[in-house]
């Protein structure tokens, strides 16, 4: 008599290993996903990060220039109130409106990764420049804002500018 040995696999089996196979891979897509989105949102905050801390520099060197060429007041050019200036401008353009993220114009980055308001592809991101004047300091504000799949974000830098000299 010969006898067989159930060397296979029932399908009970063979559902439950394809059930934990699934699981796994399912799983693996959701890390990937969520790595590949959170990768974006990083990128986004990084260029917000730079375009806000251009924003306090761009201030800072109108305040330097003043002092280098003698004007008569350290803080000639930067009034209190909204803003908006390219990287390379030596005055502040006054912001259209309330200065809300719908008046704001859209920065553009052009083929050497300048962001300025005339030329080059439109980004997502817009940015506010914040100025009150003390005594003898001027806060600055410097808001980049921008939307992703529909949420608003926002990033905030402040500094403090002193007459010093």
């Amino acid at each position: 008599m010969i006898k067989f040995r159930n060397k296979g696999f029932t399908v009970l089996e063979l559902l439950a290993a394809i059930l934990v196979i699934t699981i796994g891979v399912l799983t693996a897509y959701s890390v990937t996903q969520r790595i590949f989105i959170q990768t974006i949102d990083s990128a986004n905050r990084i260029h917000a990060v730079y375009l806000a801390k251009e924003g306090v520099e761009i201030v800072r060197n109108i305040r330097d220039t003043n002092w280098i060429e003698w004007s008569p007041g350290w803080d000639d050019g930067l009034g209190a109130g909204n803003w908006e200036a390219d990287y390379d401008d030596s005055n502040l353009t006054a912001c259209s409106g309330a200065c809300t993220f719908s008046n704001l114009r859209f920065l553009n980055i052009d083929g050497n990764g300048f962001y300025s308001y005339s030329a080059g592809t439109a980004t997502r991101f817009k940015r506010r420049i914040g100025i009150s004047i003390a005594v003898d300091k001027i806060e600055v504000e410097v808001e980049v804002s921008w939307q992703k799949r529909g949420k608003d974000y926002s990033l905030i830098v402040q500094e403090n500018l002193y007459d010093w000299k």
